[in-house]
């Protein structure tokens, strides 16, 4: 199955950006147990932020490097980050190269890691200020065939929980969750 992955980013965007509309408590905790809501909508726009400078060929350090103070409105620096780095997706070319913080890979796999961690961080959002946890079915399924092939790396990376045992019969979206370590139950 192919996937649209720019329509994707847009709703990955979306379903963030609906969360973070919703805070009421920046302080309270996340899935992410080093996180409060403040830490993950930060993490999350600051990801957003190197998105235009790696797509014009910027390594990492540059990325870094400019990324601008968000202040205090998270709401306001979230949609100006995530516009930044739609227009810049829009104009990538999906077959040119990329430096991540790990490798050179083409810009539709940088893409693809990108609508993945806006995705599950979306749920964690949600479950952090006790919102609607349910996510796009697109995005569910397009992140499960991103994430599966690679189960065994993504728990050994380090970047995710170990996986939480679920039913193979259980909803595609819980399973998603339980392989990056989230409990969905």
């Amino acid at each position: 199955m192919t996937h649209d992955w720019i329509t994707l980013q847009h709703r990955a965007h979306a379903e963030f950006a609906r969360r973070v509309e919703a805070v009421t408590d920046w302080d309270a905790p996340t899935p992410d147990t080093e996180w409060a809501v403040r830490d993950l909508v930060r993490h999350v726009t600051r990801e957003q932020q190197w998105v235009p400078v790696l797509l014009e060929g910027g390594d990492p350090s540059e990325a870094q490097a400019s990324v601008e103070p968000l202040g205090d409105d998270l709401v306001d620096a979230w949609h100006r980050s995530s516009r930044a780095a739609a227009e810049a997706w829009r104009e990538a070319d999906p077959e040119a190269s990329v430096r991540v913080s790990s490798d050179v890979v083409p810009v539709r796999e940088y893409l693809a890691e990108q609508v993945a961690d806006v995705t599950i961080h979306a749920w964690d959002l949600a479950r952090a200020i006790g919102s609607d946890e349910e996510l796009d079915d697109d995005l569910v399924a397009a992140v499960w065939s991103v994430f599966e092939p690679q189960r065994d790396a993504l728990e050994a990376s380090g970047l995710f929980a170990s996986p939480v045992p679920v039913d193979d019969d259980a909803p595609l979206r819980v399973r998603l969750l339980a392989l990056t370590g989230r409990d969905a139950r």
